[in-house]
């Protein structure tokens, strides 16, 4: 049975991991708030010359492609590496990987060193199984439920957990799928919110390295109950920013547990 989102928000609140999050310049500030709201501790640490070695340190590694550049791609691979030796979980997010030559050769080296989850849209999705996306930039213009059949090809291929977010989320490993809805329609008003919930996929699965699904599931819930919450008095997305944040951090694992909308796929 899979250990419920409560369970891991409180394990998470407990002993607080360490996460070294590699992220792009625009989500830097809001993903460590996110992190620190929900109980975690982020590092921002992306030099290749010390990315390795903080690896060392951390419960778990996120990597971000959003502003991507030769030297921030060696300290991804150093960390990754670091990452691997460590048998620590890592989380990738290929954000808008289909863009560039650059970014397409960066992912296809970051997917070779074997991501414990890929978070990403439905667009980054689609297009990182091969198929036809109607992605923009980092914009999504696929339904989640569009990509869904290419998230479970994904799972198999790189043995990773696959999480699809959007209006409602989907996550696989593969075997086992689950949805998970809630939020606002504000969330994507909010630059790098998704960005951010990388990191805390990466919270979770410091809190829970041998259940990578049930950490991807717990994060996205803590998301969408959160959501939920901040978008009741939210009066735009300046507003449902803060509040955001507020509600992250007044939630607790028994509200999570009794309001989170999470269902077998």
């Amino acid at each position: 049975m899979m250990t419920m989102p409560g369970t891991l928000l409180a394990k998470l609140r407990e002993r607080p991991p360490l996460v070294q999050c590699i992220t792009n310049y625009v989500a830097m500030n809001i993903a460590a708030n996110v992190m620190l709201a929900a109980g975690a501790s982020p590092a921002m640490v992306h030099a290749a010359e010390e990315a390795g070695e903080f690896a060392g340190l951390a419960s778990a590694l996120t990597v971000n492609i959003g502003t991507l550049s030769p030297d921030w791609l060696a300290g991804m691979r150093t960390a990754v590496a670091a990452a691997h030796e460590k048998s620590i979980p890592w989380v990738l997010d290929p954000v808008a990987h289909f863009a560039t030559s650059f970014r397409r050769n960066a992912v296809e080296q970051l997917l070779a060193l074997r991501p414990t989850i890929i978070r990403a849209n439905a667009s980054e999705i689609i297009a990182l199984a091969g198929g036809a996306s109607a992605g923009q930039g980092v914009d999504s213009r696929d339904p989640v439920e569009q990509a869904e059949a290419a998230a479970v090809v994904l799972a198999g291929q790189h043995g990773a957990v696959v999480a699809v977010t959007g209006a409602v989320d989907f996550v696989t490993d593969g075997r086992q799928s689950m949805r998970i809805a809630g939020g606002s329609s504000l969330m994507p008003k909010v630059t790098a919110l998704g960005c951010a919930l990388t990191c805390l996929v990466g919270a979770f699965a410091a809190t829970s390295p041998r259940e990578p699904l049930a950490a991807t599931v717990a994060a996205l819930a803590c998301f969408g109950v959160a959501g939920e919450a901040a978008a009741r008095q939210a009066e735009g997305p300046g507003s449902f920013a803060w509040r955001f944040l507020d509600a992250l951090a007044a939630l607790d694992p028994a509200t999570l547990d009794a309001e989170a909308k999470v269902a077998a796929a």
